[in-house]
């Protein structure tokens, strides 16, 4: 009862920190940039909704929206990461790693191609070319009986396939090249509400559909044998989550380009510092990965101030030690989600 308690505590500590980091990072990307807000300015221009101010310009057609994306596309990745390595049983995996990445970044390639800038269409786009990466790197481990590091090298096989179409449709389609080099490292700086609203609804309702999913997740990363066992459709359930992952991972890269290490850093430091439950890892790598993704743009924006860093700059920085750590702990992405 004691060890229940002191649990329960310790998971309340946690969701205090991660609420807290949110709020923190939003606050400090909407106040700090090349033009800085004080608290108290912040306060005037959210009083004054229909100023023509430059201030208020700047909060709300260029600060706002780039922090909203910020937020999203964080909690879009790490939440999908988190679904991805439990659904594939193998801690390495994430979107950026397996392809899925890759894959949605060739679908908005194409939109680009054929004039779709934003709305709808391509956050769909998106979404498909996520799902049949995801499906195609499933599909093939299960097919070829793949153990769990290869599934990873299948991944990278298919980033690398599909880095190569993109490349060679910007060869035919020159236009599309504007935005390549700040799409392929990921950036917030060209973000728009045509942009985020229809990728924000997406990732809104596929992450409250997740939650409720909880359960169900649980129960598929026990394996196919325990699944089945409790009358789970695994194929069906499988399809699902890599369905709902697919359209995180896609609807984040219509907005902001090839955002990487988000999916695998957030979950798996979650899984450290609280539980595998999917009730808390889900709402939990939502809030740190929308934090952390807030702080590092925040951080890209400053640093070289008026200059600015593409944030997928600061990822691939912090990610990559990251990953070879995981590496060499001798882990190799062996161990169970």
């Amino acid at each position: 009862m004691k060890l229940l308690k002191n649990n329960k505590l310790r998971i309340g500590y946690i969701y205090a920190i991660a609420i807290s980091l949110f709020l923190i990072a939003a606050v400090l990307g909407i106040l700090l940039g090349a033009t800085e807000f004080k608290f108290s300015d912040l306060l005037t221009v959210i009083q004054k909704i229909d100023s023509d101010s430059p201030q208020a310009k700047i909060l709300w057609f260029v600060r706002l929206p780039r922090v909203l994306a910020s937020l999203l596309c964080g909690a879009a990745l790490a939440v999908s990461g988190a679904i991805i390595q439990g659904v594939l049983a193998n801690r390495l995996a994430s979107p950026s790693i397996i392809g899925v990445n890759a894959g949605a970044g060739l679908a908005v390639t194409l939109c680009s191609a054929f004039g779709i800038a934003g709305g709808w269409r391509l956050s769909l786009f998106a979404f498909f070319g996520a799902f049949a990466t995801v499906m195609t790197v499933s599909f093939g481990a299960k097919k070829w009986g793949a153990s769990r590091g290869t599934v990873i090298l299948m991944g990278v096989a298919m980033n690398s396939l599909l880095g190569a179409i993109s490349a060679a449709v910007i060869t035919f389609v020159p236009n599309v090249s504007i935005m390549n080099n700040d799409f392929k490292i990921g950036d917030f700086s060209g973000v728009t509400y045509i942009k985020l609203i229809p990728a924000a609804l997406i990732i809104i309702i596929s992450i409250i559909i997740l939650y409720t999913l909880s359960n169900e997740l649980d129960v598929l990363t026990l394996g196919d044998e325990n699944a089945k066992g409790l009358g789970m459709n695994t194929g069906m359930m499988r399809t699902l989550f890599l369905m709902l992952a697919a359209a995180l991972a896609g609807a984040a890269v219509s907005i902001a380009g090839l955002l990487s290490f988000v999916g695998l850093l957030v979950p798996h430091a979650v899984r450290r510092i609280a539980a595998n439950e999917a009730h808390h890892l889900i709402p939990l790598c939502a809030l740190f990965g929308a934090g952390f993704v807030t702080l590092c743009d925040t951080f890209a924006r400053i640093v070289f101030a008026p200059y600015e860093l593409p944030v997928g700059i600061i990822m691939a920085f912090l990610g990559v030690p990251f990953f070879l750590f995981i590496l060499n702990k001798g882990k190799g992405g062996h161990g169970r989600a």
